[in-house]
């Protein structure tokens, strides 16, 4: 069972262009560094910042929804806090998440881009320790690029492992071993965690991250083919520490 976790990803904006980072440091209890701590409403959502509390992703432009979000490119820069997007035959945008002003000015340029496919109106939301996740649970995700290999010679067609939107890829585990795994303790470089649940998989994944077109189905190449539709695991953290593009990950003994 021994692998190597092969890259580290982020997505700072909920639904976003993903960000490959070489390490990160976990905090029991703790999410991803700087992982989903920002969504677009798509109309109100109910959410209040002053009490936080986990609401659907349906609510937010998101890959399920919108496919033409991930046309939109975006990079952030955690100590300024500024996000730069860029798409094409639209203007770049530099604006600065943490300020009222910036987040109004993304708000804008998505409007503007994604033109009448959202419902709108589109707010910018965020709130301090709050993430965008999934699941209120999904703390960490971790894909196993294993089960993407067979999943892809199932199907007959290359498929992208940024679809499944991790934080974690590994390489190295028997396909879809994970999918069995549910309590038990996982090392990952320096940290420990424990598996809290497999990942059931949406229309999010039918969407190429690289042209933003819905091109496979890829919900039902998994129900078609294994029976399921899961892809990846949710890890809560048990004990901190640093993890980095190369380091082992395994269930512990």
């Amino acid at each position: 069972m021994a692998g190597r976790i092969q890259s580290l990803w982020r997505h700072p904006v909920k639904g976003f262009t993903p960000e490959r980072v070489e390490s990160a440091t976990l905090t029991v209890g703790g999410f991803f560094p700087c992982d989903r701590i920002y969504a677009v409403e798509d109309g109100p959502s109910g959410f209040d910042p002053a009490a936080p509390r986990f609401i659907s992703k349906q609510k937010f432009t998101v890959l399920a929804k919108i496919a033409a979000v991930a046309r939109a490119r975006t990079a952030y820069d955690e100590a300024s806090g500024e996000i730069l997007v860029r798409a094409e035959g639209r203007p770049d945008l530099a604006a600065r998440l943490t300020d009222p002003a910036g987040r109004e000015a993304f708000a804008g340029w998505l409007a503007a881009f994604l033109d009448g496919e959202a419902s709108g109106p589109l707010k910018v939301v965020q709130a301090p320790g709050h993430r965008f996740t999934d699941h209120p649970q999904g703390h960490v995700s971790i894909i196993n690029l294993a089960s993407v290999r067979d999943l892809e010679a199932r199907i007959g067609r290359p498929l992208d492992p940024l679809r499944f939107r991790g934080n974690l890829y590994v390489d190295g585990w028997p396909a879809w071993a994970e999918n069995g795994w549910i309590g038990r303790t996982l090392s990952l470089g320096e940290a420990m965690a424990e598996v809290f649940k497999p990942i059931v998989r949406c229309v999010a994944t039918h969407v190429d991250p690289a042209t933003g077109e819905r091109d496979i189905e890829v919900v039902k190449a998994l129900h078609d083919n294994f029976g399921h539709l899961l892809c990846g695991i949710y890890v809560s953290v048990t004990g901190g520490g640093r993890i980095a593009a190369g380091d082992a990950a395994e269930p512990a003994a």
